[in-house]
């Protein structure tokens, strides 16, 4: 049995090799590998022995012939193919171990010039992956070395099952298209000019080639007779939902996922190591948010805003969930709760509700330092036969943002409430129309075509839960058009606004403001959300 072992990461080969030979199998390799094995005491052939060719044009070329490519490909049930290979003394190959040159790390690098790029693409090595991959029933193709422990334990044992072969083969074409994604994603980024070896890249590449690896499949998408996965990124940003552990409950649903997804990126939002914060979202719009010293003040309070909607809705917190917190959370009908960990205590609260799903996600160790930690950088929306992309809304207000257009100066609470509104707003389906107080939604309208809408059902919500909006603040995710929208909210109990400013009419929404003695500040930024 005969192996070739032509690696970049050198991670774990001399181990791996060190176990093949002691199974018997001849050891074959290229340049640094071979230099490497050789140096450890190993017995290796090099490819430019086998091949009777010397590597060439700077190791451009060294596997790419016959005797390489013979030894991959030929069937061993097909007797003229090993006619062919004792015709021309071509041995078989039988096991072949790559990982390709690091083409992605080096364009990841600040300054990475054209040449750096090029030089990083691999060519002997997807071919030999490739060649083995096609042959899978005669050849093992490794591209990982987190493969080696169980390839050498089924060798142990016997040789390697079919199966096993099969998945490495799956294994080795997902690699190549991956890597030639990668490739074609760096080149269709820049805009070449010639004397400029270190292109600018563009955001957006003419050819996109994303690539996702499947987690699970579903029992079924929005509605029963829809089928559905769950796919993550190739290389998902820590702390997403995908990195999710599930202690306990039911299998996620499509709907569970979704909304899961809205409730973290949301309370991600707010500084764990400030305040704790708690998001209920219910239908992809969080129906209550809050912060408060603990986990139990923050829901408590986040519940009290729409205990309706509450009901068998998603619970997201950005702090380590206590027994307290976990004892008065299970009073409720809960779909999924998250949050970056729970105590013993707080499991076993949970441990006779086996269908609520808890999942324990780890927050992106920059915290609020790296706001934009564990956030997609990019959003992906289908539509028929395509796709629109564009860089997610991760924009954070501060109160030096912040543009204050009244004769009515907001006190210093009150920037808090409006910073505290409009950080919820923006995760709140368009029209978006957010009540809050100390720290506490009041009352959310949300996804309605016309902004006053929002604000009558934020306000009826608001009423239903038994909560004042006296002195409220209020967020809107996009400018007002009139003034009746400022008159709604002011009418409902708001003391002083937020909005992005913008309108043709700011001068009379302004003036309305000036007239009804409350304050309004401009972010200069627009939050749709659709």
């Amino acid at each position: 049995m005969n192996a070739l072992l032509s690696v970049s990461d050198k991670t774990g080969i001399v181990e791996f090799a060190q176990a093949l030979h002691a199974l018997g199998i001849k050891l074959i390799s290229t340049g640094g590998t071979a230099k490497l094995l050789a140096e450890r005491g190993l017995p290796v052939t090099e490819v430019a022995e086998l091949t009777g060719f010397p590597e060439m044009l700077d190791g451009r070329v060294k596997t790419l012939h016959p005797k390489v490519h013979g030894g991959l490909l030929a069937r061993r049930d097909v007797p003229e193919h090993m006619a062919a290979l004792k015709e021309h003394a071509i041995d078989t190959i039988d096991l072949l171990v790559v990982n390709l040159y690091p083409f992605e790390a080096t364009v990841a690098k600040a300054g990475c010039t054209l040449e750096d790029a090029i030089e990083n693409i691999d060519i002997g090595g997807p071919a030999m992956v490739r060649s083995a991959a096609k042959n899978w029933k005669d050849v093992a193709v490794l591209t990982d070395a987190s493969q080696y422990a169980q390839v050498l334990a089924e060798l142990k044992v016997g040789g390697l099952t079919l199966k096993t072969k099969f998945a490495l083969s799956v294994a080795a074409f997902n690699r190549i298209s991956q890597y030639d994604g990668a490739i074609s994603d760096y080149l269709s980024s820049i805009n070449f000019e010639e004397g400029n070896n270190t292109p600018v890249r563009q955001l957006f590449p003419a050819q996109s080639n994303s690539q996702f690896i499947k987690l699970q499949d579903l029992r079924y998408g929005e509605n029963p007779h829809q089928s559905a996965a769950f796919y993550r990124d190739l290389h998902p940003a820590p702390g997403s939902l995908v990195t999710a552990q599930q202690l306990q409950g039911k299998e996620l649903s499509y709907n569970n996922i979704a909304d899961a997804d809205a409730a973290w990126e949301c309370v991600k939002s707010f500084d764990a190591s400030k305040e704790a914060a708690c998001v209920i979202v219910k239908h992809a719009n969080p129906c209550g948010v809050a912060v408060g010293v603990d986990a139990l003040e923050a829901y408590s309070k986040a519940f009290q805003t729409d205990p309706t909607s509450a009901f068998g809705g998603i619970i997201a917190l950005n702090r380590t969930l206590d027994e307290r917190a976990a004892l008065q959370i299970s009073k409720q009908f809960v779909e999924v709760l998250m949050a970056p960990d729970f105590t013993p205590e707080a499991l076993e609260v949970f441990k006779s509700k086996v269908n609520v799903r808890i999942l324990k996600i780890s927050l992106p160790a920059g915290g609020m330092s790296d706001w934009d930690n564990g956030r997609n950088a990019v959003d992906v929306k289908r539509i028929g036969s395509g796709l629109l992309m564009q860089t997610a809304d991760n924009h954070q207000l501060t109160l030096a943002d912040l543009k204050v257009v009244t004769k009515v100066q907001p006190t210093a609470e009150q920037l808090q409430d409006l910073l505290f509104a409009w950080n919820v707003a923006k995760f709140v389906k368009s029209n978006a129309i957010v009540f809050c107080k100390g720290g506490m939604t009041m009352g959310v309208g949300a996804g309605q075509m016309s902004r006053l809408d929002s604000a009558r059902i934020a306000s009826i919500k608001a009423q239903h839960a038994k909560l004042s909006l006296s002195g409220t603040a209020v967020a809107s995710d996009a400018f007002f058009p009139f003034r009746d929208g400022l008159d709604v909210v002011v009418d409902a109990g708001a003391t002083c606004v937020i909005q992005p400013g913008g309108s043709m009419r700011d001068q009379e929404v302004i003036d309305a403001a000036d007239e009804r003695g409350v304050a309004m500040v401009f972010s200069g930024v627009r939050h749709f959300r659709h």
